[in-house]
């Protein structure tokens, strides 16, 4: 089976995956195709599976810590007031694992609600999406604190762009 998820590893493994934070001993960490929330991340596995069921138990354990340091980075890096992970799988049915964050300045009536409860206008908003020139200090900014957890051996993988 071919996903949206098989597709972005692949790139990813390839080195042409736009929106590529880092490597990390699970997957991939990669920034929302819509920043509608700055720092939005998805945590894509590599190798590709269903779900978190499909993993041995090392493999689950470490594609959750994956992605509580992602989230912990986030957290440093953009400042929300808290963080919201899911995984879901009903679009793409292919593990993978959003990391968003949650800011003081969303309207109160979207605050306390799912991500995808924006409207899509803003989902599909010029300003929201992803490019690499206005996003490239936020990447390298994931990718140095992430990568700062790795050498204190927090959060181990093997580190490519």
């Amino acid at each position: 089976m071919s996903t949206a998820i098989h597709r972005e590893v692949e790139q990813a493994r390839n080195g042409v995956h736009p929106r590529v934070v880092c490597r990390t001993g699970s997957g991939w960490v990669v920034l929302a195709p819509s920043q509608v929330l700055l720092g939005y991340c998805l945590l894509l596995p590599d190798p590709v599976v269903h779900s978190l069921n499909d993993l041995p138990e090392h493999g689950r354990a470490r594609f959750l810590l994956d992605m509580a340091h992602v989230g912990d980075a986030v957290t440093r890096v953009c400042k929300p007031l808290r963080l919201n992970y899911a995984m879901l799988g009903n679009q793409e049915p292919a593990l993978h694992a959003h990391i968003i964050p949650r800011y003081a300045h969303e309207p109160e009536h979207l605050r306390g609600a799912s991500i995808w409860s924006y409207h899509p206008a803003q989902w599909n908003d010029p300003a929201h999406a992803f490019d690499k020139a206005r996003h490239a200090e936020l990447i390298a900014k994931l990718r140095e604190d992430l990568q700062s957890g790795a050498s204190t051996g927090q959060f181990l993988t093997e580190w490519m762009i």
